[in-house]
């Protein structure tokens, strides 16, 4: 199984240089993958803002300062930017990181950053699938011409096509009904997100899916998110809608990992609270662990 890190790129971190050097670290120390989530701010109540740096310049820079592991966003919320443009940008950092993108896409659903980038909040998975038709294609063949509700794409063409002919795999993210057949309609990659009691519920829903569409599931790679937690590094709580959080020892964190391979996981993303050098040696301590196990 392939174990990834979530990075922090929050204004918790306290800036680049920082997220660099964790980004430096766990290529260095074997985990497979570095994420970056793609968001604009949080904010619970008004004059409560928590912001967040821009996913895609990060990971630009990211692609040029690492050498193995895959990069992508966890995910790219697709109307945060023009889907055909989204495509090319996919492919330029695709080219930058010599083929170890994953686009990782989803509908968005933080409501307050829509807002305040005067961005629309409604038929989120309609637009999401429009901009999925719109995407897919451009990475696959490198052309599209299409007609929407919600957006129009004519005679698009993507010029170069980058080092990899079929273009980034396709990650999409999401657990209910809509999402599920748009994930086993386009996707290369399937993940959950940690707001999930269990992998299991979501993954018998996406068989199901699979099965409507005429898909092979074993076409489809399964990835898991969870949020790992360290209470005694942090000061606040966790927000009491995350549900699939796990704690424990070295030990109890090994096992967990070996039992998210034995469901059939395929990659697990981890999101660290609090994300720091300690947290994260921690973490690396239980993957050792979890690789030594027969």
């Amino acid at each position: 199984m392939k174990i990834g890190w979530v990075l922090n790129v929050s204004e918790t971190a306290r800036g680049y240089g920082e997220v660099r050097e964790m980004a430096l670290r766990v290529e260095a120390e074997g985990l497979d993958s570095l994420w970056v989530p793609d968001h604009l701010l949080y904010r619970s109540s008004p004059g409560e803002t928590r912001g967040i740096w821009e996913a895609w310049t990060f990971l630009s820079s990211l692609a040029e300062a690492t050498n193995r592991v895959e990069l992508g966003p966890l995910v790219a919320c697709t109307q945060f930017r023009n889907p055909a443009i989204l495509a090319k940008m996919a492919i330029t950092l695709d080219e930058v990181s010599e083929g170890r993108l994953t686009l990782g896409l989803g509908a968005g659903w933080n409501e307050p950053e829509f807002r305040a980038f005067g961005m629309p909040f409604d038929h989120l998975v309609g637009r999401f699938e429009e901009a999925v038709r719109i995407i897919k294609p451009l990475l696959r063949d490198g052309f599209v011409d299409f007609q929407g509700t919600y957006y129009q794409v004519r005679d698009c063409e993507i010029k170069p096509r980058g080092r990899r002919p079929g273009g980034p795999p396709l990650l999409i993210a999401g657990w209910r009904p809509r999402m599920l057949r748009l994930a086993a309609r386009y996707a290369d990659i399937w993940n959950t997100g940690y707001a999930l009691p269990s992998f299991s519920e979501p993954y018998e829903r996406l068989l199901a899916a699979c099965a409507e569409e005429g898909r092979d599931p074993s076409t489809l790679e399964m990835t898991h998110e969870i949020l790992l937690d360290f209470p005694d590094l942090r000061e606040t709580p966790i927000a009491s809608n995350v549900v699939s959080i796990l704690r424990g020892s070295t030990e109890e964190i090994a096992q967990a990992l070996l039992q998210y391979e034995q469901l059939g996981i395929e990659h697990l993303m981890v999101q660290c609270t609090p994300s720091n050098p300690v947290s994260l040696s921690r973490f690396l301590a239980a993957v050792k662990m979890y690789r030594s196990l027969p």
